[in-house]
């Protein structure tokens, strides 16, 4: 089993801050969706469980579009979406990697998911937020 730890992060002015617990060695993706490329979101994905949103709640906004699944939530101070709701994972949470305060001992692994074919490659990502993920 993988070691986990709590590691915190937020937006850029500090009025979103979160803790995620990731595991030692973690998954994140960069995703070639317009809206991924657009905002420079690399993210992992997590399940809700390993989320806890500590500051912020009435100073996110949110944006939907296509299917309106997604929430992609946005400081509305800042503008930084440091995390969201992913349509491929409605269940759980996507932290954008960029908002993390990361320990050395936590290595991050980038892999590439082709966003912009999502029907044929979202079914990749669906296990991710599964608490044995």
């Amino acid at each position: 089993m993988s070691v986990t730890q709590t590691v915190v992060g937020g937006c850029h002015c500090g009025a979103i801050r979160f803790e995620v617990e990731l595991s030692e060695r973690t998954v994140a993706h960069a995703c070639n969706c317009s809206i991924c490329i657009a905002s420079g979101f690399v993210g992992v994905i997590v399940p809700e469980s390993h989320f806890r949103l500590v500051q912020g709640e009435g100073d996110l906004t949110e944006y939907r579009f296509n299917t309106g699944v997604a929430r992609h939530l946005f400081c509305k101070h800042c503008g930084v979406k440091s995390f969201y709701r992913p349509r491929s994972n409605p269940d759980g949470v996507s932290v954008n990697i960029a908002c993390l305060s990361l320990p050395d001992s936590v290595e991050v692994d980038i892999q590439t998911f082709d966003g912009q074919n999502w029907e044929r490659h979202a079914a990749q990502l669906a296990h991710l937020s599964m608490e044995s993920a």
